[in-house]
């Protein structure tokens, strides 16, 4: 599957589940694990490319836990952090998500939660 057709598939998704997604754990599930899976390419059960409540220490803060780490030949290259869909991305979530990647190798961070939803249709 090409990307743009998984990201489409995904889109879709989320517009038909997300009134009865309501929780943060729900919304890795039915949304982030797809998505990191049908969609990146992925293998969310192998702990080699996908560790999940990845340890990022920063500073003199210890056990400090990202959602998702994907790794590819041994290095941290993609963050993800989750909140429950609907919760607005907010300022202190994205500096959470900074402090993270600047204590790793990733290249890529996401923050997932409220995004707007376009709706298109064709006349």
């Amino acid at each position: 599957m090409a990307f743009s057709d998984g990201l489409a598939t995904m889109a879709q998704k989320i517009r038909d589940m997300r009134g009865s997604v309501l929780t943060e754990e729900a919304t890795k599930n039915a949304f982030i694990m797809p998505f990191i899976s049908n969609v990146l390419g992925y293998d969310v059960f192998n702990p080699s490319e996908v560790v999940p409540e990845f340890v990022a220490d920063v500073g003199v803060k210890k056990g400090e836990k990202v959602d998702y780490a994907i790794f590819k030949d041994g290095q941290v290259q993609i963050l993800i952090e989750c909140k429950k869909i609907g919760d607005p991305l907010d300022l202190r979530y994205a500096s959470q998500l900074f402090r993270y990647f600047a204590v790793t190798s990733a290249r890529i961070a996401i923050l997932t939660g409220m995004f707007p939803v376009i709706e298109t249709s064709l006349f």
